[in-house]
């Protein structure tokens, strides 16, 4: 029956109580242990089955109950300093404050993402992108950046996994009550909510707005579910990553295109634009119409001022993780965009493909992101890497060493995955600002005062309350289920609170072989048991299939079939439904943490940096975040990051290395104790697990990196760019335009070396070079020598660029440069020349993807002390160095 009338029931407090409200609606407390503890006190068990939703609890709890606290002294005591705690934190002087002139006026960034991870109340998230995403939210607002952030609401959220009496993945979509979850619903002055509309074809489909307040940070997100939107378009925002390729676009086009309107609506005007990851790449379309329309500037302008304010990330390692929509889609969802920029379908489509003569090719969102962004970074150096070799098409001519495609390693929000006893102990021997402290902060080389004794006593701690915990919800998962006595029986025995204990937790994507320790199961099995020596281990397993990836599901399986050995069954458990709670206490409880994807397939990884800030050593492949890490003092590395054209070889090898470093390594360093029963070993490897791992691999680091290396610089950009009503864009897009025309009428006629082919290291070399400029100036260009090692094949893979001096023009009207350089090491070496564009409002001169260099078969090359001819030279002109 339909109501006639609606209304939002919000929790009565008493008076006293109110400030309860205030707490439970910003979601510090997620992050602030005092605050989360006051919850916690209010009613353990309604925290416990709210999962952890302070808004929930505050709407079912028993009203004597809060007639009961209201007049509890310890409790109000509590609350009011929870509540002085959040003001002081809003309120203080903050570290974008100090850097950024007190803040410069204006300035604020937006930050996309299809997902964000920030407490288990609000699934909203799938895995480490959406978590990700949350911990760079909490330490922007950590730091004072003036950030905004913006995704979508989704009913359904991601999927709740659950097993069947085979080990099958199960799915269910639990409905997110939004009006129960820490939201608040954004309304204009007359008090009707805040919508915004975007056209589809043919219709046009409206969202409202919803804020969840993340300490000084806001994010926006977008909801569908709503009248006058007819059935199909409220599904729009039903399921992360559900149905089909329409739906996808539907969502990235709400998602990006949206993003940008209901901005508008907010009355804020980011001057930086952060997509992270290809979703919301749609964003850029928007963007440049609105500059067109409200600034009435042209196409090309626009572009301009668009490209010099955005900045993309990429997550993934591999072609098959790229959204890729088929180019008559594009067209018919937003060939509108097209039409209004002046562009013909393929000029369109070309925004969007590497190869833009390929018009069969389909819309990469991707490469939509890069085309149009002024900063592209991977999440991890051996990642940037892998990602220059992705896209390197899109730099023709350029090394692949000078792909501009940087790496800002992620990081974790220390005070989000650090147990609370772990808080608790650095806080007493480092200090309270060791969560965001840097690398070279002395008070990392405090981490060897703490107490052996009471470091390994507090993380014991940790592992039996994580032994608890999976009991409790293997035990939850049974009675769901309908579940026989006997199974209840089992899961009240399950693991051992003082047996080595190895976690593994992640998305089973097959490239993560989360059956890896399984390759040779009697090995294994001897492991676990211990060999006869009472030296056992025990696995701690847990991680969602994406409900159509059958492969995955087919390897959660495998490992639930292998725990039915009733000699092992206490000893490997699989804990269904992994969320943000239960990775935290598994990266607190459990003793080592194990990640072995097949490399380079893993982009970064951050649950390892999770566990060890809880001073857990890893045993990890060498990919992602762990082959920057120092690998040997503060875990085990598996293999020497070797990359492998046979998979099945490449397991062989790699579980064969962890078997041997299980059973020579890591256990018999865990047991080694001393006459206190204390692994002095395993504790030395934990202290260097903290010190060294989480000034480096935080989000406080990572943010800084991304305010000082993107932030700043592109909110410059767009500032200067926007003056005096976008007169340096005019100005840089007429530029541009007469750069392009006259680009490749440009010719290096000759170069000329002052030595012979044979050089000594060091020795002064002089080069000089003509160039016929054509219609551009010197002005326009940069001339750079390059010199780098020939190698086998004839290339310079790698070399270093200098500036050539301008010296004027001879009569012919030619361009002279000069520069004088030498070689630091001896062997074949080679020099070219080349020219890249050059202008003051330019960011980068690899923006425009425009590189000439000397060709060898045209450009004549002198010898002046040989007095020879001009003659052609090979590669380029190359030379033997000695010592």
């Amino acid at each position: 029956m339909q109501p006639i009338c609606t209304f939002n029931v919000t929790p009565s407090l008493p008076p006293r109580l109110e400030a309860l409200r205030i707490l439970a609606y910003n979601l510090r407390w997620d992050w602030d242990s005092d605050t989360n503890d006051l919850f916690r006190r209010l009613d353990p068990d309604l925290w416990q089955s709210s999962r952890y939703n302070p808004v929930l609890m505050l709407g079912t709890i028993r009203q004597s109950r809060l007639q009961e606290v209201a007049e509890d002294e310890g409790f109000l005591a509590q609350m009011d300093r929870a509540v002085q705690r959040l003001q002081d934190y809003q309120q203080k002087r903050t570290w974008y404050r100090k850097h950024r002139s007190e803040g410069k006026a204006g300035e604020c960034y937006a930050y996309f993402s299809m997902e964000f991870g920030l407490t288990s109340c609000m699934p909203v998230y799938s895995g480490g992108l959406g978590v990700l995403a949350g911990d760079h939210l909490k330490s922007a607002s950590d730091l004072g950046l003036p950030l905004v952030a913006v995704g979508l609401l989704y009913q359904e959220g991601y999927f709740a996994q659950y097993l069947n009496a085979d080990g099958w993945q199960q799915e269910r979509y639990p409905i997110n009550d939004f009006y129960n979850m820490p939201l608040h619903l954004e309304r204009t002055a007359d008090g009707s909510e805040l919508r915004i509309s975007v056209d589809y074809p043919g219709r046009t489909v409206y969202a409202r707005v919803w804020r969840v307040q993340i300490g000084r940070v806001p994010l926006y997100l977008l909801d569908t579910n709503i009248e006058p939107n007819n059935q199909y378009d409220q599904d729009i925002c039903d399921r992360l990553y559900g149905g089909d390729i329409d739906v996808r676009i539907h969502q990235e086009i709400m998602l990006g295109i949206g993003g940008v309107r209901m901005l508008k609506a907010l009355g804020l005007a980011p001057t930086v634009y952060h997509m992270n990851e290809g979703h919301s790449a749609f964003l850029v379309l928007e963007r440049i119409k609105n500059l067109m329309d409200e600034a009435g500037i042209s196409y090309a302008e626009a572009l301009q001022v668009a490209q010099a304010s955005q900045m993309f990330t990429t997550h993934t390692p591999v072609p098959a993780g790229i959204d890729l929509f088929p180019p008559d889609k594009v067209l018919y969802y937003l060939g509108h965009y097209g039409h209004r920029f002046g562009l013909a379908n393929d000029e369109f489509l070309a925004l969007g493909r590497e190869d833009t003569g390929d018009l069969s090719a389909p819309f990469s969102m991707a490469v939509l992101a890069i085309k149009l962004a002024t900063s592209v970074n991977g999440v991890s150096e051996l990642h940037a890497e892998v990602s220059r070799k992705m896209f390197c098409g899109l730099w023709n001519g350029l090394p692949l060493s000078e792909v501009p495609i940087h790496a800002i390693t992620n990081g974790v929000h220390a005070r989000s995955c650090v147990a609370k006893s772990t808080q608790e102990l650095y806080d007493r021997y480092l200090g309270p600002n060791w969560s965001q402290a840097g690398s070279h902060d002395p008070l990392w080389e405090r981490v060897n005062s703490i107490p052996d004794e009471e470091l390994w006593r507090n993380h014991e701690l940790c592992r039996s309350q994580l032994v608890v915990y999976v009991r409790d919800k293997l035990q939850q998962g049974l009675r769901e289920r309908g579940a026989a006595a006997h199974e209840f029986l089992e899961a009240q025995e399950v693991l051992d609170p003082f047996v080595l204990t190895i976690g593994f937790a992640r998305r089973f994507a097959t490239y993560k072989r989360a059956t890896l320790f399984l390759r040779d199961v009697e090995r294994i099995r001897r492991i676990i048991k211990g060999q006869g020596e009472g030296r056992r281990v025990q696995f701690v397993i847990a991680g969602k299939a994406h409900p159509r990836d059958i492969p995955g599901k087919e390897l959660i399986r495998k490992i639930i079939h292998f725990t039915h050995d009733e000699e092992l069954s206490r000893s490997i458990v699989f804990v269904p439904n992994y969320d943000i709670h239960l990775a935290r206490a598994m990266v607190a409880g459990c003793d080592v943490w194990l990640n072995n994807p097949r490399r380079p397939r893993e982009a970064s990884g951050t649950s390892g940096m999770k566990a060890a800030m809880n001073g857990l050593p890893n045993l990890s492949v060498l990919d992602g975040w762990w082959a920057e890490a120092d690998y040997i003092r503060t875990g085990w590395p598996i293999g020497s990051g070797e990359d492998y054209d046979d998979p099945d070889y490449q397991d062989d090898v790699e579980a064969n290395a962890l078997y041997e470093l299980l059973e020579q390594e890591v256990v018999p360093l865990f047991y080694d104790r001393d006459n206190d029963e204390l692994p002095r070993g395993w504790v030395a490897k934990m202290k260097d697990a903290i010190r060294l791992n989480t000034p480096q691999f935080n989000t406080a680091r990572m943010v800084k990196e991304y305010a000082e290396r993107c932030y700043f610089a592109a909110s410059d950009n767009s500032m200067t760019l926007a003056a005096q009503s976008y007169t340096p864009a005019k100005a840089l897009a007429t530029w541009q335009a007469h750069l392009i025309e006259h680009w490749y009428a440009m010719k290096i006629e000759s170069v000329t070396v002052s030595e012979p082919s044979d050089l000594t290291v060091n020795q002064v070399l002089q080069v000089q070079a003509q160039i016929d400029l054509g219609a551009l100036t010197p002005d326009d260009v940069q001339v750079q020598l390059y010199q780098g090692k020939v190698e086998i094949d004839g290339e310079m893979h790698s070399g270093r660029a200098t500036p050539m001096t301008y010296q004027g023009q001879d009569q012919q009207g030619r361009c002279q440069y000069k520069i004088d350089v030498s070689y630091e090491a001896s062997g074949l070496q080679g020099l070219s020349l080349r020219i890249l564009p050059e202008h003051k409002y330019l960011n980068s001169p690899y923006d425009l993807r425009l590189v000439m260099w000397a060709e060898p078969d045209t450009v004549a090359i002198n010898v002046n002390n040989q007095g020879q001819d001009p003659k052609p030279s090979s590669v380029a002109e190359s030379m033997a160095v000695a010592p």
